[in-house]
């Protein structure tokens, strides 16, 4: 049994491209890893009914939320409330890796 679950993910996205995949799935939460290429976009999307949960975890990354913008360098913790309309764009030259966190999951 692996405990570090992130230590299955293998993300190596290339420029432009978003390498993904399911660190967890239970009843209750989703946890998934991205990592994003350089001007990679996890595009704007919205959980009506969930809270999201980004944990960044390498690099520097640019979230938005609603109609707001903000750059976070590595550790960092972005909670996106539920209906609220978030996204993330890697404005740099190297990978950003980040888990998103998803809870309740929808029809829960």
């Amino acid at each position: 049994m692996v405990f570090d679950l992130l230590s299955e993910f293998n993300g190596t996205p290339a420029a432009g491209a978003v390498d993904s995949g399911e660190l967890a799935v239970t009843d209750d939460v989703l946890v998934k890893a991205f990592a994003l290429g350089p001007d990679a976009t996890i595009d704007p999307h919205e959980h009506a009914d969930a809270t999201n949960v980004f944990h960044v975890l390498q690099g520097t990354v640019t979230v938005e939320r609603d109609d707001e913008t903000e750059t976070v360098s590595a550790p960092a913790v972005v909670l996106n409330e539920r209906g609220q309309v978030h996204g993330a764009h890697n404005e740099t030259d190297e990978t950003v890796v980040l888990t998103a966190s998803l809870c309740p999951l929808p029809g829960q």
